[in-house]
């Protein structure tokens, strides 16, 4: 079992390389909430919220138009799952990779505390303070 500053460690490490990623490759998540939040972590470059009046076959095909690779992180609870199962499908279906393992590895280190994106800023800042005995804000934007 981790203990928090393992999980914040490795949930900062996640996030700094999603930063990176996201230079040339879309992050996809739900809606614009979870764009706010990964925003408030770093995270300001190409990432697209899947609710924007499309089917998911659709919006997989139009991602196809762009990009080889996509990262997917809808949320964890019932219905972020059957999203992201739909989703790796269609996106396949048309070419694209569709990388669903940073989702697994932040899932399991948020150990159900949280079930969504738009939550992690709060749930870090937590885990730091556990930590450090101090509160440290998220990056705001």
């Amino acid at each position: 079992m981790l203990s928090p500053e393992e999980r914040l460690q490795q949930l900062e490490k996640i996030f700094e390389d999603l930063e990176e990623l996201s230079e040339s490759t879309p992050i996809i998540v739900e809606g614009i909430r979870d764009i706010a939040a990964l925003r408030r972590l770093g995270i300001t470059e190409n990432v697209v919220a899947l609710h924007r009046g499309d089917t998911i076959f659709g919006f997989a095909e139009e991602m196809a138009k762009k990009h080889r690779t996509a990262v997917i992180l809808t949320d964890w609870d019932r219905r972020g799952g059957t999203l992201a199962r739909m989703l790796k499908e269609a996106l396949t279906a048309n070419g694209v990779h569709a990388n669903h393992t940073i989702r697994t590895h932040i899932v399991i280190l948020s150990k159900k505390e949280i079930k969504d994106i738009e939550s992690m800023p709060t749930f870090i800042d937590r885990l730091k303070a556990s930590t450090s005995g101090q509160p440290r804000r998220a990056r705001s934007s």
